[in-house]
């Protein structure tokens, strides 16, 4: 399978992913505390761990030590990364989160030229102003009296973009001597450690997750274990993409073009067959400002692709 057709995947899952997470902080959560449900995450990912380890009979007496420990650093910022993602789909709707998720292309770029000695031209900032215009245009256009929860879930958004780069690149640099599915265990391990140092030990975290599951009578697990196994195929499809991909940048850039039109679409379908699903706006100067900024984000993917 091509890099390609896992970026393909990757966009579909993590778009489902994104909606599953909206849902399940929207209806069980009542938008208060749902990076909590990463505890019981956590564990299932330390058990798949396990079980590959185990099926591949992976030995710690050749494997390169240094390798395994930065990919478990790499797990342990998607568990850091999850906490601003979280909070920004309780402060905000999952459309535009997949707008400001757009700045992911950008932060390659300037972390790959600062650490990676990767090249860089003046150009490259010509696409990126179409792609951080997206945002920029959800904002003006919101009303004054929520214009500061949009800052705030901007905010959110970009520490999510931010650590998630940082995470993958670490990934990226660290697994070419692992086998992949190795590296994919290892930081599951990252987020059980992540979590384990994080989460668990706020006890306001760990009451919330435990009060969620007693009054919807164990029915939370269903939809958080369904989002867990989705993220698990969104993981090894994105980041098997990253790897095999001509440049990380080219990977992510591809990925971003197309899940903007994903999520938007997906989210009016959704909202109209399952609105308490979906929860997106469907009003005609919403869907008008989205279609823009989703035009915006594709031009500007386009020319980083070009340049």
């Amino acid at each position: 399978m091509n890099w390609i057709a896992l970026v393909s995947l990757a966009v579909f899952f993590d778009s489902l992913q994104l909606f599953i997470s909206n849902y399940i902080a929207d209806t069980y959560f009542k938008k208060r505390g749902a990076v909590s449900q990463k505890i019981y995450s956590s564990v299932l990912a330390l058990t798949i761990a396990i079980i590959i380890l185990i099926i591949t009979n992976f030995s710690f007496k050749t494997a390169n030590l240094t390798s395994i420990g930065l990919i478990i650093l790499s797990g342990i910022f998607t568990v850091i990364d999850g906490i601003p993602y979280m909070r920004a789909l309780e402060i905000d709707d999952s459309t535009n989160m997949g707008i400001f998720v757009q700045l992911t292309p950008l932060l390659y770029l300037i972390i790959g030229w600062l650490f990676l000695n990767e090249p860089f031209s003046p150009k490259q900032l010509i696409p990126f102003i179409f792609i951080l215009a997206a945002p920029i245009l959800i904002v003006l256009t919101t009303r004054k009296k929520s214009r500061h929860t949009k800052l705030r879930a901007i905010l959110c958004a970009f520490l999510y973009v931010l650590l998630s780069a940082i995470g993958n690149l670490i990934f990226v640099e660290s697994s070419n001597n692992i086998m992949f599915v190795q590296s994919m265990s290892f930081l599951f391990i990252g987020k059980f450690i992540g979590t384990a140092i994080i989460i668990f030990p706020q006890k306001k975290w760990r009451k919330r997750l435990s009060s969620t599951i007693k009054e919807s009578k164990y029915k939370v697990l269903r939809p958080i274990t369904v989002n867990f196994f989705v993220s698990i195929v969104k993981d090894f499809c994105y980041r098997g993409a990253l790897i095999i991909a001509p440049t990380v940048a080219i990977a992510s850039a591809s990925s971003d073009a197309v899940e903007p039109v994903v999520i938007f679409f997906m989210g009016i379908i959704l909202t109209l067959i399952w609105p308490k699903f979906g929860r997106e706006k469907l009003n005609r100067k919403t869907v008008i400002v989205h279609f823009i900024s989703i035009i915006l984000v594709v031009i500007g993917i386009i020319l980083l692709n070009m340049l």
